[in-house]
């Protein structure tokens, strides 16, 4: 009936009623159009917190490509949120990172580390930047100065100047200006330079990480291609280790991005259990059913073969610095929060070993059970 009435009206009251919509369509239109959107609507959560979902967490994750960066990047993916990947490397090794996220969730940019305009354009659109950039041994273009100094306090100075409210910084538990390792020396004093410029910067310090792509077990189970002869300085009867699970790592950055009370604070990340490196390089051993042929080899002699094989152009099985770093015992810090402290239980050695290790049993014990292999010995000093 409505359109009918309508149509039996005169022109003139049409065209009344055809100006008087218009001209409130446009002042709706208008108001609409003054309204500015303080937070863009990626920043937004909604959805039920799967992969298709928005945490409202953008996240700069430099360092992606690494061994701790594939299971941040994974782990934020999960959740539904967005993630911008500086990288240098070739797009073919970014491959596997491209199916962690949601599609158009995340986004491959080229970066130069030296060029504060391109750091800035990696972070300018995001709420969390995380550091990741490491590196094991020097090269002619980045030595440890670089990696672990020079480069995190750019991130830092760049990231309070964009006015990013979250920044988290990758150090090492055993970070110590008179460490023998050079490696170790430059987390501290890159730490402390991240905290100079980014008062409220999350410190993360791990030990020794352990997975499946680790450099740390997988370095000593590849030692088994010298003739299962296994050089240990003093035996590895003089330090201790306590070695945390990957994931853990990578859950704890998780959740101190989401935790609002986490911005300023130290975090120290290890394991449940303490080992003497004796003990835990014997029970790896266990597990793959190799024989186990440790002996005691000085320290400048080590040195010395590190050296020849630090020379190859390629990644060097070992070098000198990392002999030193390995031969570090783990310190305490009892003041300082942990795991726990972020909700996440750790995971023991014995619960998570065979996930790497089981590649390195011959054939005739590849379906072995654990059981058979004995626990590694636990210290508490």
């Amino acid at each position: 009936m409505a359109p009918i009435a309508l149509a039996s009206r005169p022109a003139s009251a049409l065209l009344k009623i055809t100006s008087s919509c218009s001209t409130a369509v446009l002042s709706a239109a208008s108001v609409t159009t003054v309204q500015q959107r303080k937070v863009h609507h990626a920043l937004i959560p909604k959805g039920k917190g799967g992969r298709s979902s928005s945490s409202g967490i953008a996240a700069t994750v430099f360092g992606a490509t690494g061994f701790l960066g594939r299971y941040v990047v994974n782990r934020l993916g999960r959740i539904g949120s967005q993630i911008i990947i500086p990288h240098r490397c070739d797009q073919y090794d970014l491959m596997y990172l491209r199916p962690m996220g949601d599609l158009g969730q995340i986004i491959f940019m080229e970066w130069d580390a030296r060029n504060k305009d391109s750091i800035k354009r990696a972070m300018e659109h995001s709420n969390v930047v995380i550091n990741l950039v490491g590196r094991e041994w020097e090269t002619r273009n980045y030595r440890f100065e670089d990696v672990f100094v020079t480069i995190p306090q750019q991130i830092a100075k760049t990231a309070r100047e964009v006015g990013i409210p979250k920044l988290i910084h990758m150090s090492h538990l055993n970070a110590d200006m008179r460490s023998p390792s050079k490696y170790l020396r430059n987390k501290a004093v890159g730490e402390t330079a991240v905290r100079d410029e980014f008062p409220d910067a999350i410190v993360m310090k791990p030990s020794e990480m352990f997975g499946r792509e680790d450099r740390f077990f997988n370095h000593y189970a590849n030692m088994r291609s010298f003739g299962n002869m296994l050089p240990l300085i003093a035996l590895g009867k003089k330090t201790v280790k306590q070695p945390v699970y990957v994931v853990d790592v990578a859950n704890a950055i998780i959740n101190a991005i989401r935790d609002p009370d986490a911005n300023g604070k130290t975090y120290a990340l290890v394991g449940p259990n303490r080992y003497l490196l004796y003990d835990l390089v014997e029970y790896l051993y266990g597990v793959t059913h190799r024989v186990f042929l440790p002996y005691p080899l000085p320290r400048p002699l080590y040195h010395l073969v590190a050296k020849f094989f630090a020379i190859s152009p390629f990644e060097p099985w070992t070098t000198p610095d990392k002999v030193d770093r390995f031969h570090v015992t783990d310190m305490k810090y009892p003041g300082l929060p942990g795991l726990e402290d972020l909700g996440i239980t750790a995971s023991t050695v014995e619960q998570k070993a065979i996930e790497i290790l089981r590649r390195y049993r011959s054939f005739r014990y590849l379906e072995t059970e654990l059981d058979e292999t004995k626990p590694a010995k636990t210290v508490n000093y």
